[in-house]
């Protein structure tokens, strides 16, 4: 071989690593007002960047806000951008996608129906996103851009994530996630409400304010009472295409500066905002809710600035892929944000904090022990410490259906980072927790999982009733265990210098179950302190 054959084959070689070493893959979102994909390259040493944004107008709220249905040609259309992007993703050599959809969908009468249409049209799944998944997938937009979430979120902070159809409120306090709640006031559905009426009065956005104005006023007696918002992030696609395009990035708005951007959106026609900013007509009447939705609440924050970073759904859905694929290791801790928010769920129903941190003590030494047995993973674990810190949260309706009350809380709270069916394991876990465990096929009364979750509740449930004996008392008397795993038998060693009749006593009650769902032998021993 001649020297220029080898410098040839040894350039070949490289540009096909180079290759190798970037990762191609592509975001979807199906939202009320737009289909948009982003391309992205993710690489070890470069992280992840954007390649390419393609977006396309289609207006899929109305209809589906007001009566739950979508007209057939919305749907012919949605196939034909849905191909027209694969065709796109294999220009760009796209191995991998996440396509998903949100309260769009959420809110159909027959989502599945229209979903495996589009898959067998196209070959893509949707995905629908709970609305806490959503916003966390959002909410890791934000964290994409470290430093400056960063530094903003060290003081009170608020995100405002205005879509079409939802408005999510995500509260900081002290780098840390405390509470996330949504509303059903997006720009879209708004529009869609108060069509009829805007034409009936000169002031449409005090006829906007009216009508969102008691969700606002509850939202702040329940969760600004003793809480100072000194920032606000705005999320959205509309609000970084539209009204803050010179602004978004690392520009921070003064409140004067917003408060300009106000006075010159509100009071203007739709078509002079349409003119004014090269939109259409249709897009342009969603400004004006959006705008009133912002300004009221950074008023009843008392927020002193605005950050607009430009980021939105599909930025979130790239960083979940980068994290997941190890080609991202994110800064902040979002797993702790999924714990503070369930703790300050646990607080809101005054579950007992200190019989909540010893039985979490004593749940993850026995899940860490048992690794071998149970095969679950870290994101187990999490659901097994949300279990454990929302297992009495029903006492606070009813002391003789705790159970009960307990199921349904989790099942109506939305907790951000979690899916529907997670909540589900959760709940059900709980509910079995004190009441007789429901084998798979007995829908009637089960909690109506698919085989692999119902074992992941089966799992939970053994493990949360053996932590709750412990402490039956509330006296945490338990002050030390040891659990050790030999061959088919659990020992656990419980360290105490009081008297632990009771504990032992249900303890006991709880062994047959655990023995059956892990098919293991538990042996007890106690080591009395002096």
């Amino acid at each position: 071989m001649s020297d220029l054959q080898a410098q040839i084959e040894e350039i070949i070689l490289g540009r096909r690593e180079k290759r190798m070493a970037v990762t191609t893959f592509a975001a979807i979102d199906i939202s009320s007002y737009e289909i948009t994909m982003k391309i992205f390259e993710f690489s070890k040493k470069g992280g992840f960047r954007t390649v390419d944004d393609i977006r396309y107008r289609l207006n899929l709220g109305v209809g589906v806000y007001s009566g739950g249905t979508m007209e057939v040609d919305k749907v012919d259309t949605i196939c034909e951008v849905l191909n027209d992007f694969k065709r796109i993703m294999a220009e760009y050599g796209v191995k991998e996608y996440r396509a998903c959809t949100t309260s769009v969908f959420r809110e159909m009468k027959n989502p599945l129906i229209i979903i495996e249409q589009i898959f067998r049209r196209t070959g893509i799944h949707v995905e629908v996103l709970s609305n806490a998944e959503q916003h966390f997938l959002g909410y890791k937009s934000i964290a994409a851009i470290e430093s400056g979430f960063k530094k903003i979120i060290q003081k009170g902070t608020a995100i405002l994530d205005v879509g079409g159809g939802n408005l999510q409120v995500s509260l900081f306090d002290k780098d840390a996630l405390v509470t996330t709640q949504s509303f059903k006031m997006g720009s879209m559905r708004i529009r869609e409400r108060l069509k009829e009426l805007e034409k009936t009065t000169t002031h449409y956005d005090q006829l906007i304010k009216e009508f969102i104005r008691n969700d606002l006023t509850a939202f702040q007696r329940l969760y600004l009472k003793d809480r100072d918002i000194k920032n606000v992030i705005l999320m959205g696609d509309f609000l970084a295409d539209t009204i803050f395009q010179e602004h978004i990035g690392e520009h921070i708005l003064t409140m004067e500066e917003f408060g300009k951007h106000y006075e010159e959106t509100v009071y203007k026609t739709e078509q002079a905002l349409a003119d004014e900013m090269g939109i259409d007509l249709e897009y342009a009447s969603l400004i004006v809710p959006t705008m009133v939705i912002c300004k009221n609440f950074i008023d009843i924050f008392q927020a002193e600035a605005v950050w607009v970073p430009g980021v939105s759904l599909l930025d979130g859905i790239a960083y979940d892929y980068g994290e997941k694929k190890k080609f991202i290791k994110s800064a902040h801790n979002f797993e702790n944000d999924i714990l503070v928010a369930s703790r300050n769920i646990a607080k809101r129903y005054s579950s007992g904090k200190n019989h909540i941190q010893g039985t979490t003590d004593i749940a993850l030494t026995i899940f860490d022990s048992m690794k071998k047995v149970h095969g679950m993973g870290a994101r187990e674990r999490l659901l097994l410490q949300i279990a454990v810190q929302l297992h009495d949260c029903g006492k606070y309706i009813s002391m003789g259906d705790v159970a009960e009350c307990s199921y349904r809380i989790i099942m109506a709270t939305e907790i951000i980072g979690l899916s529907t069916e997670e909540r589900r394991v959760i709940a059900s876990a709980v509910r079995y927790n004190t009441t007789e465990f429901v084998y798979y096929g007995n829908y009637d009364d089960g909690p109506g999982l698919d085989k692999e979750r119902y074992l992941l509740v089966a799992k939970l449930t053994a493990i949360l009733r053996l932590a709750n004996a412990m402490d039956r008392s509330h006296y945490q008397k338990v002050q030390g265990l040891k659990a050790v795993l030999k061959d088919r038998e659990l020992q656990l060693m419980i360290d105490s210098s009081r008297d632990i009749s009771l504990e032992l006593g249900l303890l006991k009650d709880k062994v047959a179950f655990f023995e059956e769902v892990f098919g293991i032998h538990l042996v007890l021993k106690r080591r009395r302190r002096a």
